[in-house]
């Protein structure tokens, strides 16, 4: 059985790598939609 804190621990770090991912993914989504705008020439 973990304790506590180490299950606090992998959590915090499943939520910071969820929320990292995500923060990525809609930067790359803005980048690439911004892209495909100006590219209309």
């Amino acid at each position: 059985m973990i304790d506590s804190q180490t299950a606090s621990f992998i959590m915090l770090g499943v939520i910071g790598a969820i929320a990292g991912l995500g923060l990525i993914g809609t930067v790359f989504a803005f980048w690439s939609m911004g892209r495909a705008g100006y590219r209309k020439d």
